[in-house]
């Protein structure tokens, strides 16, 4: 089996989803040596309802700002880039904190030992825009609707896999040999596990700093 070297991960901060499986892939990075490239995604753009502002046309969007502000820690270096989407997600999805508001998300890269202004900087340079919107507009042409989504060097795109307990150590790797996999049968779209009661109530669970600390009511177009 063909097993990739690297792969594009999109992910918006806002989504708890694409956290936990943020969690996973860095998992598989540190096993096995796994590239990952971190790619942008808007749930604000995707699931803008009919005549409202896109995010790039708002003074400060929760999830677009925050990938605006790694945009411009990317430009100098991708591993920027993966360390503030380590801290900001956990701070959003972990700890129960708001790196959608322009005074936290200081805090955290003060944090990182990093310039608080990074943040007022990323937000005057209008080119950071220009980068999240690249990355957006790239998966969503090959049928992105959400995330996560991994793509591949040779153009395959997955949405998922969408995991609450991520699996570490050899579960991981073994998780990823599955994914890569599902790539020599090009005509498998959809495989999916429907959640029963306890997996609400897990889910829920599990979410709850995300829940109680988001400032948006979540929108959610149906899938293709």
């Amino acid at each position: 089996m063909d097993r990739p070297e690297a792969v594009d991960f999109h992910f918006d901060i806002m989504c708890p989803y694409a956290f936990q499986t943020s969690l996973w892939i860095r998992e598989v990075r540190d096993e096995i040596g796994l590239d990952v490239r971190w790619k942008f995604f808007s749930l604000e753009e995707i699931n803008r309802a009919e005549g409202k502002k896109h995010p790039w046309e708002r003074e400060w969007s929760y999830g677009w700002s925050m990938m605006r502000i790694g945009a411009l820690l990317r430009r100098n270096d991708p591993d920027l880039l993966d360390a503030w989407y380590a801290r900001a997600g956990a701070a959003l999805h972990t700890h129960g904190r708001k790196p959608h508001r322009p005074e936290v998300a200081r805090e955290l890269l003060a944090e990182m030992d990093l310039d608080p202004a990074v943040v007022d900087r990323a937000i005057a340079d209008g080119t950071t825009h220009d980068e999240v919107k690249a990355d957006h507009d790239a998966v969503v042409a090959s049928a992105g609707w959400g995330v996560p989504i991994l793509r591949f060097d040779d153009g395959q795109t997955f949405f998922g896999p969408v995991v609450v307990d991520p699996p570490t150590g050899a579960a991981a790797v073994r998780l990823w040999e599955l994914v890569c996999g599902w790539r020599e049968f090009p005509h498998l779209y959809e495989l999916q596990r429907p959640k029963q009661t306890d997996d609400i109530a897990l889910i829920g669970e599990r979410f709850r700093p995300y829940l109680e600390s988001r400032d948006w009511i979540t929108i959610q177009k149906e899938t293709p």
